[in-house]
């Protein structure tokens, strides 16, 4: 029998494949005011951050001045994409499928982009009722409050649950609040999370052993 009693996942990057996505829009888009970003560079920099901390970083990059709407047209954007390109990570549909334990999502995007692309990647009906947002709670990733909020609406302790995260700032927020954390490498192409989750996978089709073989 596993050690867990609940599972607690990440959104972007862990039930959906988004990250490209999002990170070459934001990227297409710091690039109209001389960022000079790739998308690799982009992921690596933006991954796992709040949107506040992505304008943050490219205020930083910049040669001239971002407008008072970037984060409006970057949603606008971004949801267009969704609609056209969003999928599923492979493997995730049948590891929700089998999975025997109750489990959640904890994201830093909004609940309506969580819910969106749950819908569209045909994966909202396993979440109904337990989509956790830090808009919700004002509190981003890597502060922990989102996964204890989590944990206690489900009805668990920290050390009863694992979370599954792809970002360092996500490994980092479950690691604070003491919750055991998987890290899902396969898209982890600049190697931060080599080392530091409780495990690390690269293949959505081992998580339900692994889960299963915690003690």
């Amino acid at each position: 029998m596993s050690k867990y009693k609940c599972v607690i996942f990440d959104c972007d990057g862990v039930l959906v494949d988004s990250e490209a996505l999002s990170n070459g829009i934001l990227a297409n888009l710091a690039n109209q005011y001389g960022a000079n970003l790739d998308i690799d560079t982009a992921i690596k920099i933006f991954k796992g951050c709040s949107m506040t901390m992505c304008i943050e970083k490219i205020k930083t990059l910049v040669t001239s001045p971002i407008p008072d709407d970037f984060e409006a047209t970057y949603r606008k954007l971004s949801v267009e994409a969704f609609k056209k390109q969003i999928k599923p990570i492979e493997g995730i549909a049948e590891v929700l499928d089998e999975l025997e334990l109750p489990f959640c999502v904890a994201s830093s995007g909004p609940e309506d982009k969580m819910r969106l692309n749950l819908k569209l990647t045909g994966l909202l009906e396993h979440f109904e009722g337990r989509l956790f947002s830090c808009f919700t709670i004002g509190k981003w990733k890597p502060d922990p409050a989102v996964f204890l909020w989590a944990a206690e609406t489900m009805g668990f302790k920290p050390e009863e649950c694992l979370v599954v995260e792809d970002s360092y700032s996500g490994v980092s927020g479950a690691l604070a609040g003491g919750f055991d954390v998987f890290g899902y490498t396969a898209h982890d192409v600049h190697n931060q999370l080599k080392g530091y989750p409780t495990l690390e996978f690269d293949n959505m089709n081992q998580l339900i052993s692994l889960i299963n073989q915690a003690k």
